[in-house]
């Protein structure tokens, strides 16, 4: 809880939590992370909401949205991470954590979802780090701890999306690399690049509705969000969900390139394959053809002699060798 822009008391029990709302000039912030039910319902009845409509705030499943109501506004947004590369897998890495947020006239509270609270998604020691850097700004109310909440969620987004950048690159430096031809590379190119299109889709599907979130808390017909005061900083959030939503378009567009370039370099490979198929088979069909001739038991020229054996041996290397140099000149083979 603070006061005046100052940090008041800390770990104080639910129960206080009504009381601290009503304070005037007091502004509080609850912290929840994967709580059982009997836990939110106890929270809603300090907030005075409906437990019903509090539990269908943070149900499983629900997409990034900002709606408003009588006596708050609630946000369901979405933290995201990279988790480590297992070479051969094309499962998505994509990590998230789902982070559900009443802003009220007086107070936040975040119910943060975690798949692993041990090593958690969302850091939430780095937005109490930035309200702390930010300390001046907290005489601003609900929507100065609201914005360093957005402001982890895009940081983290974004750092989302240079990683896939990065991984995009690299594809792109092995797809005209002459060591990556051998079948095993190909498969592993494949992989990464269905990985990471499955990886953006599911990016795009968060990151995306971020605009409407943000544009939604700065129309300022929110309870709990007038951001009078902090319009500099919402526009430089809104900045930045705007650059991560245009960033995960071309990146879409990028690996969509990528993995029509491979398939067109494949058919190219392919196509050369077939000529120097086609240029060896020529030249193996000479000999083929002049022994075969020969083959026939009929008079001809050195018939029964070493000379047509010299002869036919002679005719065989020369139109071989002939065919090749063509071939090779034209690059066939």
């Amino acid at each position: 809880m603070w006061s005046g822009g100052e940090l008041k008391a800390e770990n104080f029990p639910l129960d206080d939590v009504s009381g601290y709302l009503h304070s005037k000039g007091d502004l509080v912030w609850v912290d929840l992370c994967n709580p059982g039910t009997v836990l939110l319902g106890r929270l809603a009845g300090e907030l005075g909401l409906d437990p019903s409509t509090f539990e269908d705030g943070v149900e499983h499943g629900a997409r990034t949205k900002a709606t408003r109501s009588a006596t708050h506004t609630f946000l369901n947004v979405y933290a995201t991470a990279l988790g480590p590369q297992i070479p051969g897998a094309i499962e998505s890495r994509l990590l998230t954590a789902r982070v559900s947020i009443f802003v009220l006239p007086t107070g936040v509270v975040t119910v943060r979802h975690e798949q692993d609270p041990g090593h958690p998604v969302f850091d939430i020691d780095e937005v109490v780090r930035r309200w702390d850097d930010n300390s001046d700004l907290l005489r601003k109310g609900s929507p100065a701890l609201l914005h360093g909440v957005l402001d982890v969620v895009v940081d983290g987004q974004f750092d989302a999306i240079q990683q896939l950048d990065d991984a995009i690159e690299s594809l792109e430096d092995n797809l005209f690399d002459d060591q990556s031809q051998t079948r095993q590379l190909q498969r592993q190119l494949q992989r990464d690049t269905y990985r990471l299109r499955k990886e953006l889709v599911e990016l795009r599907r968060i990151v995306l509705p971020m605009r409407e979130v943000v544009n939604t808390i700065m129309r300022r017909s929110s309870p709990g969000t007038d951001t009078d005061g902090l319009d500099g900083w919402y526009t430089d959030l809104y900045d930045h969900v705007i650059r991560a939503a245009e960033w995960t378009e071309s990146l879409r567009d990028m690996v969509t390139t990528v993995f029509e370039t491979n398939l067109s370099l494949q058919d190219a490979r392919l196509n050369t394959i077939m000529k120097k198929l086609t240029g060896w088979a020529a030249i193996i069909a000479v000999p083929t053809l002049v022994t075969g001739w020969y083959g026939q038991n009929v008079p001809y020229p050195g018939y029964g002699s070493a000379a047509g054996v010299w002869t036919s041996a002679t005719l065989t290397v020369l139109t071989s060798v002939a065919l090749y140099l063509a071939f090779k000149r034209r690059d066939w083979i």
